[in-house]
């Protein structure tokens, strides 16, 4: 088998930087157990991902997703708003209930401490 060169690819992916890109996103694709696409001949996984890309065995813009996929650190998912307002909702309900309920134990003591206003009997 003849080996590949840069100039086989970049007729595939123009910018050598991008090529590298996907090359390296294709041979870890390999490394984790990924189908390949092109006969191994006792090549290593970046010699196959790049022979891959020159025979047009995969797909260039498949290869950018996934190079964006890996190198994102926050997945941003869309949730409705009407649920954080549900859940806060009730978070402040159960707070008023306690303070509800702290309130009218501290009356129910302030009552229970005060002395009677009726006259107050002495012994003489």
């Amino acid at each position: 088998m003849a080996r590949v060169t840069v100039e086989d690819c970049v007729l595939k992916v123009p910018n050598r930087f991008d090529l590298v890109l996907l090359a390296a996103q294709r041979a870890r694709e390999i490394s984790s157990g990924g189908a390949l696409t092109v006969d191994r001949d006792n090549d290593k996984n970046p010699v196959v991902s790049l022979r891959e890309i020159a025979e047009e065995t995969v797909g260039v813009e498949i290869l950018r997703e996934s190079v964006v996929q890996s190198l994102q650190k926050h997945v941003e998912v869309d949730e409705p708003e009407e649920d954080d307002f549900d859940n806060l909702s009730l978070d402040v309900v159960g707070e008023l209930s306690a303070m509800v309920v702290a309130d009218t134990d501290e009356d129910l003591l302030t009552i229970q401490d005060e002395p009677d206003s009726g006259p107050i009997e002495t012994e003489e």
